[in-house]
């Protein structure tokens, strides 16, 4: 590996190049940033590897634009961008206009021109293709564009610390990266990234390959005013972001750890009479784009997002980013916040760290990439037999269904499985865990928590914390942080009152469904569709719920009898819900809390006047964490005792189940179709605390 900061600038073709490509994007008054030109001239003078590491805004697109012209105007094949986001592909179409390139894209919003655009790259009337690595994924994608690829005169891997195992890893991108790099071993390659420490940097340069330059400058963001707003609870978070909605300048960005979290604020700020949208992972493509744009153009005042709106948008005079709730690693929290304040004199990043909610989260995603070895060593004995599908490996696993795809995707990087149609076969290559890389990974990831802790404690500069943790090579305190200056954004350290009364009464009357499973899991005695489906039901509260962190803390706390607030909150839901008056009421225990859940029983029972009607025994232990569906519906079968004597009570009529904690509701499914086969015309579920 080869790194270099700025030195003194080539002449010839790369100046040249660059300055045309600059001018038509932003103006002949503008001059090339340092390291713009080496990278330029490395990729079409020397037709090397190069890996660029510059901060947000340094302009690394510029780099391909510039260098994709000279090596088309030599006759190269065209550009292959492999880029992780919709939103990035679409502004650079544009900006590919803007300097005179055709540019295309293949994602899954526009199949319909994929056979066109196949049909362009063999007539060679396509300078650039932006595709992303899921896509390229597909057999039936890759099997056509992949023949394509082998010709392109230059290869981008933008966001290229995701083919780290010490980033953002993502496997399809990693297998993809290798991939190409083997199919073309002559072409130029540029892999950009702004997210990146020492450790990301020299892995990505290895893969590259040995010869790799690493052009890597500053990532201090002068334009940004970092802040922290420590100690608020979840209320009283919602009640800072209404209020500082009207005080901070131009639009921004509001992020949020989970799905659940995004909507729920959206839905609070809209309600405050801000003009915001949702953004998540599971927003329509379509959506996404209208979304883009209208944030591009300040038709809303922020739009409330998970990580699914971070790489690649480009919005230069973005003038705030708030975090409600920290990210697990400085690398993570940079990548978002340095989404303001590109061209603009002053943006504002705020963190509104949401403390033990935070941890869990961070626990979750800490160990959703570490393999697990059992789970390997039965697929490849499953696969020995013959392809499988990916429900005939859930149910012979037992694993869960999220964590069992994630694995099959890493071994593919390692080449020991591979997709065949919808279905996945061994390669014949055997498959080891890698003990002292996955060790050093959980340890790495540790060290990256505790960096954010110290952070969201405000201990140093907050950006010689961001910047240090990135190993920029000139950390230096910024005089500008709420740290170095004391001084918080408006609305300060805590919230006025009427904007958390407002919070608190918006949180706390927020509908929660408990929607039904609709199938029986392939394996267990029940098949096919559950007929009658289990009713919808409620939850009184949901994952990390800001309004009922002490509720959600009692269910979590050591058995014993349920609090007056736990049955008030239950109470306040069922008026607000008024569901069919039920003959009898349910309670459905997985022996975590029994005490509770009784004495909970017993005071909706009297508060409702309808009987209790105790028609289940749990007799075994817990059901296994991050099992599959099949393995999970097998252990409430074997373990739920049902008593058939108690159904003189609810023949001919609804039931209500009661339930302290649930998230796959398999559980709540057995129970409520042992009730429906013992008469009651529906089974409807309440739970306390629902998990995602």
């Amino acid at each position: 590996m080869n790194t270099q900061a700025a030195s003194a600038p080539p002449v010839g073709a790369a100046a040249e190049t660059l300055a045309q490509t600059l001018a038509a994007l932003a103006g002949p008054d503008l001059s090339p940033r340092p390291g713009q030109l080496e990278a330029v001239a490395a990729l079409i003078e020397q037709r090397q590897r190069v890996l660029v590491v510059q901060a947000t805004g340094w302009g690394k697109s510029l780099v391909y634009w510039a260098a994709t012209r000279a090596l088309r105007a030599n006759g190269a094949g065209p550009t292959i961008v492999i880029s992780p986001l919709l939103a990035l592909m679409r502004d650079q179409i544009q900006a590919a206009a803007d300097v005179g390139l055709t540019a295309v894209t293949v994602n899954s919003s526009n199949q319909d021109d994929w056979d066109a655009i196949f049909a362009q790259l063999r007539a060679d009337e396509v300078d650039v293709l932006l595709v992303s690595p899921e896509r390229l994924a597909n057999p039936k994608f890759a099997d056509q564009a992949l023949p394509l690829l082998a010709n392109a005169g230059l290869l981008v891997i933008d966001e290229a610390h995701c083919i780290s195992d010490w980033s953002d890893f993502r496997a399809d991108y990693q297998r993809i990266a290798r991939l190409l790099l083997r199919l073309a071993p002559n072409t130029p390659v540029l892999a950009t990234t702004a997210t990146a420490n020492q450790r990301v940097t020299t892995d990505v340069a290895a893969q590259l390959g040995d010869d790799t330059l690493v052009l890597r400058g500053p990532l201090t963001r002068k334009s940004l005013q970092l802040a922290v707003v420590p100690g608020l609870d979840g209320i009283q978070r919602y009640a800072w972001v209404a209020q500082a909605l009207a005080d901070l300048s131009g639009s921004g960005i509001i992020y949020c750890l989970t799905v659940a979290a995004a909507e729920s604020l959206a839905e609070f700020l809209i309600e405050q009479g801000h003009q915001v949208v949702a953004y998540t992972g599971q927003t329509e493509p379509e959506v996404r784009h209208r979304i883009e744009d209208q944030l591009r153009n300040n038709q809303v005042k922020a739009v409330v997002a998970t990580s699914a709106l971070g790489m690649g948008y480009d919005k230069k005079d973005l003038g705030f980013v708030l975090n409600v709730g920290s990210p697990a690693s400085p690398v993570s929290y940079y990548q978002q916040v340095g989404r303001a304040g590109r061209a603009i004199d002053q943006a504002y990043g705020v963190l509104l760290p949401a403390g033990q909610a935070d941890e869990r989260i961070w626990n979750y995603f800490a160990t959703a990439t570490i393999p697990d070895p059992e789970v390997a060593a039965n697929i490849q004995a499953a696969l020995a037999d013959g392809p499988k599908s990916i429900a005939e490996l859930e149910a012979i696993t037992a694993a869960r269904r999220g964590r069992l795809e994630l694995l099959l995707k890493q071994m593919r990087v390692d080449e020991a499985v591979d997709r065949q149609g919808s279905k996945w076969a061994s390669t014949g290559s055997s498959w080891q865990y890698q003990t002292a890389k996955y060790n050093a990974l959980i340890k790495v990831r540790a060290a990256e928590a505790d960096l954010m802790r110290q952070y969201a404690a405000g201990h140093g500069c907050l950006m010689s914390i961001l910047v240090s943790a990135l190993d920029d090579p000139d950390p230096k305190p910024c005089g500008k942080c709420s740290v170095c200056t004391g001084q918080l954004p408006a609305p300060g350290q805590v919230p006025g009152q009427d904007h958390t009364a407002a919070a608190a009464e918006f949180l706390r009357r927020r509908t929660r469904l408990v929607e039904p499973r609709k199938l029986w899991p392939k394996g267990v005695a029940r098949k096919g569709r559950i007929t009658p489906p289990l009713a919808q039901g409620r939850a009184v509260a949901f994952a990390d719920d800001d309004g009922y962190a002490d509720l959600i803390a009692e269910v979590a706390s050591p058995d014993a009898p349920a609090s007056a607030d736990m049955g008030s909150a239950v109470i306040a839901m069922l008026h607000r819900w008024r569901p069919a008056r039920p003959a009898a009421i349910v309670p459905v225990s997985t022996g975590r809390n029994p005490r509770r859940l009784a004495s909970l029983v017993a005071e909706l029972s009297g508060q409702l006047n309808v009987p209790a009607a105790h028609a289940f025994e749990w007799d075994g232990g817990l059901v296994p964490d991050s099992v599959s569906s099949s393995a999970h519906v097998a252990h409430v079968e074997q373990h739920l005792r049902f008593d058939p004597t108690v159904a003189d009570l609810f023949s001919g009529q609804p039931v209500l189940m009661v339930t302290e904690s649930a998230r796959t509701r398999w559980t709540l499914t057995v129970a409520g179709a042992l009730l429906t086969e013992a008469g009651a015309t529906s089974a409807v579920p309440l739970v306390i605390h629902l998990q995602p």
